[in-house]
């Protein structure tokens, strides 16, 4: 996916707007995951669908679309496969993961 960035670690982003910062316990064990050479949503792409924004599963690099497009796959992919909490956004110049299950941005460490 050109001109994303490749990260093999991450760590909570900083919130200044909260007191206690913000934990991620799906951090650990995280491996690199190879660039899915996919042109965009492995499922919109089969069923027709449209996206706004693509996101890579660290877990296995799957390809979905995010929360702001109709299928909203990448969320859809991290509840449905055990493991799979953390994506990574593949929009350029924009260098950030999150956390599906504690809900909190991922920065590259």
């Amino acid at each position: 996916m050109g001109g994303v960035n490749e990260y093999s670690e991450w760590r909570v982003a900083e919130d200044r707007g909260r007191v206690d910062q913000p934990v991620c316990h799906h951090l650990d064990g995280l491996r690199q995951v190879p660039a899915n050479t996919v042109p965009g949503c492995e499922e919109c792409l089969r069923s027709g669908g449209t996206w706004v924004h693509l996101r890579a599963c660290l877990s296995c690099g799957h390809v979905g679309c995010c929360d702001s497009s109709p299928g909203q796959h990448a969320h859809r992919h991290a509840h449905a496969a055990d493991g799979h909490h953390l994506a990574r956004s593949l929009q350029p110049g924009e260098d950030w993961a999150w956390c599906y299950t504690d809900e909190v941005f991922l920065r590259p460490a």
